[in-house]
């Protein structure tokens, strides 16, 4: 079944314009999901706002939204001043600008989205945008209402379609060096250096995101299935942090296990194997 659009509208570029339709690029469907129980009855819980004075429960009818001015002093915003300040959306990504996808740092993405046509009228203009930016290697900057908001997109060409990214403000971006303004400047050299370099360069790898071990959610599917069976739930070993050695013995220490790890892979590889493996799917690319 085809995936559902959470929003529908235009892409343009000038007097180029074509109806495109945007969906989840990821999603937190497919992680164990827990309820609040009552522990004595077993039954569900249901939240509700309560008054933080009277400590009563408040009616859907009577909860607004404010703004705190002061301690326990607030600007009461009624829904429909808030409808009302919201931008009306035209149902429109107007591209701003072309650029190089290196030139906006990862800090700025917000949530990814797969841009397609949204019916066959659309793919011959679609395809048009889409080979040309491919092409000159180039994503697109575009603005739009999304959602209430008005949100700026990074479109980037992948596969037959685009990637967009809704990219955070610059203001809720915090600068680095309120993070690093108390890191000492430093120079290592030497053995240190080459050993940590060494170290780098047999654990060199590539990027691979199905490789990456979810541990949280599969501890707590097996122990949501041992529940279920009526199996005894063991505790899991816990690693306890060896004895204290010096930056230049612990390099030493890694380094040798690293390049021992690293002959170990490479021999393996080289032994016949018993039957043949199924290929892997290739891994899409980033236009």
């Amino acid at each position: 079944m085809a995936p559902r659009a959470l929003w529908k509208g235009h892409l343009k570029i000038d007097e180029l314009a074509c109806a495109v339709a945007l969906y989840a690029a990821a999603s937190t469907a497919e992680r164990v999901s827990l309820h609040m129980l009552n522990r004595k009855t077993g039954n569900r819980l249901n939240r509700e706002y309560v008054d933080a004075e009277t400590g009563k429960p408040v009616e859907r009818e009577d909860q607004v939204k404010g703004y705190e001015t002061g301690k326990d002093q607030f600007i009461v915003l009624e829904p429909d001043e808030v409808a009302a300040a919201v931008p009306e959306s035209d149902k429109t990504l107007t591209v701003e600008d072309f650029i190089a996808c290196r030139e906006v740092d990862t800090l700025y993405f917000d949530k990814p989205y797969f841009l397609a046509p949204a019916d066959r009228a659309a793919q011959s203009v679609f395809a048009l945008v889409h080979e040309g930016m491919r092409g000159k290697k180039v994503a697109a900057l575009a603005r739009a209402v999304l959602f209430r908001r008005v949100r700026t997109l990074l479109i980037r060409p992948q596969g037959p379609g685009f990637v967009a990214n809704t990219l955070k403000f610059d203001y809720e971006v915090r600068p680095a060096a309120e993070a690093f303004s108390e890191l000492p400047k430093t120079k290592i050299k030497g053995e240190m250096l080459e050993l940590a370099e060494h170290i780098i360069d047999t654990k060199a790898g590539a990027f691979d995101p199905a490789s990456f071990d979810d541990r949280y959610e599969a501890a707590l599917a097996d122990l949501v299935k041992a529940k279920m069976e009526g199996r005894r739930i063991e505790a899991p070993k816990r690693e306890t942090g060896g004895k204290v050695v010096s930056l230049l013995d612990a390099l030493r220490a890694s380094a040798k296990a690293a390049g021992g790890a690293k002959g170990s892979k490479a021999k393996a590889t080289a032994r016949p194997k018993a039957a043949p493996r199924r290929k892997a799917a290739p891994q899409r690319k980033a236009g």
